[in-house]
């Protein structure tokens, strides 16, 4: 077989040599001339899968893209040519509930405010936003949430139409997938409507999808009137950012918010196991064969460690986004805002997620296990 991925995709060799040639091409120049005469393709968000690219699959069998989301793939086209198809709901999950908390941990600080006294409102609790709310939920931070689709199949009165979230939270976070149309879409969810609503002070962060938010529009109020605190991950006409938005948010980054290695391995082996179904073959590889250990294993704290100084110091360990602020902005000012924003996450470096730091408490009293395990990480205690 011949198998084509995208090249920001690990482990590709290691999961898929065994069934043949594998050759990597990056995932914005994938043409139908490029997959002729492949058997599979891997690929991640930026690679439209549509009938253009289709007219070269004169041999294709198997689609996987090592992303939640799906809404760069025709599904329905590969289904009507009987092409397998599979995605890697959860893969990346925990790396963006990390880059949410980072994020928070640093707008705490330098706003001197405390997220157990802030009302932080979901958007989308699937495999992102659950996550969130249940780390959250386990700081005894007050959460509301905002999920149409699930408050209809699940009959959920808890959830709040969005309106509703958006007039009683402090904080909002937006990870919704992207709906083009019908009566849950998602496209510019976060309206003129709703961004001239938002209350000063509010915190806006999209870890989701960039056509959710009319970034035109959150422009225009930070032009006018600079009082929120706003995180951009994700943008309309990625790569080719709003130069004009990105110079006003607090926190901006091109789209690596699930980038960390855990999650992309995780990817991988995903669509390799879907891949060894699909052709009825075993999947004689595990990720636990492949992955690398954290340079970090392990911190060793004491009773009197006062928990935000814990989870400030637990946090940056593993993952700063400010490290992700900076060296954007570096690429982007060296190649131009769409070049710098393939050409970091091209060559993003290696980030563990919390859940791979093991925290080994002394003497723990009171909450600070409590509260070290709620952020993610994994908890040992100590004599």
């Amino acid at each position: 077989m011949r198998i084509l991925v995208d090249e920001n995709i690990p482990l590709a060799e290691e999961f898929f040599g065994e069934l043949g040639e594998v050759t990597r091409q990056p995932g914005r120049e994938m043409t139908a001339a490029s997959l002729r005469g492949h058997d599979i393709l891997v690929v991640r968000s930026i690679t439209p899968v549509n009938a253009a690219l289709l007219e070269g699959a004169d041999k294709l069998k198997f689609v996987g893209t090592c992303t939640i989301g799906t809404d760069h793939i025709d599904t329905g086209l590969l289904t009507e040519r009987g092409i397998g198809f599979a995605s890697a709901p959860g893969s990346n999950a925990e790396s963006v509930v990390d880059y949410v908390l980072s994020s928070l941990l640093l707008l705490s600080e330098e706003d001197g405010f405390s997220l157990s006294g802030k009302t932080v409102g979901i958007v989308g609790a699937g495999n992102v936003g659950g996550r969130l709310a249940t780390r959250l939920d386990n700081l005894d931070v007050d959460c509301l949430i905002c999920d149409p689709p699930r408050a209809e199949a699940e009959n959920r009165e808890d959830f709040l139409d969005l309106d509703t979230l958006i007039d009683r939270a402090d904080i909002i976070c937006l990870h919704t997938p992207l709906v083009a149309d019908g009566e849950h879409a998602t496209h510019h969810l976060m309206n003129r409507q709703r961004i001239d609503a938002l209350k000063p002070g509010t915190v806006l962060i999209n870890a989701g999808r960039g056509d959710c938010l009319d970034g035109d529009t959150l422009r225009e109020r930070l032009e006018r009137q600079a009082d929120l605190r706003t995180v951009l991950d994700v943008w309309e006409h990625e790569p080719g950012v709003d130069e004009a938005l990105f110079e006003l948010v607090d926190i901006g980054t091109p789209h690596i918010a699930g980038y960390s290695v855990d999650g992309k391995m995780l990817g991988t082996e995903m669509i390799y196991q879907a891949a060894m179904r699909h052709f009825g073959l075993p999947a004689r590889k595990k990720l636990g064969q492949l992955k690398p250990d954290p340079w970090l294993r392990k911190i060793v704290l004491h009773s009197w460690t006062p928990p935000l100084e814990a989870l400030s110091l637990c946090a940056r360990a593993c993952y700063d986004v400010r490290r992700d602020m900076l060296a954007f902005d570096r690429y982007r000012r060296r190649l131009g805002m769409a070049a710098g924003f393939d050409a970091y996450r091209r060559e993003y470096p290696s980030r563990r997620e919390f859940q791979t730091l093991r925290v080994e408490l002394k003497k723990n009293k009171g909450g600070l296990r409590d509260a070290m395990e709620g952020f993610g990480f994994s908890v040992k205690l100590g004599k």
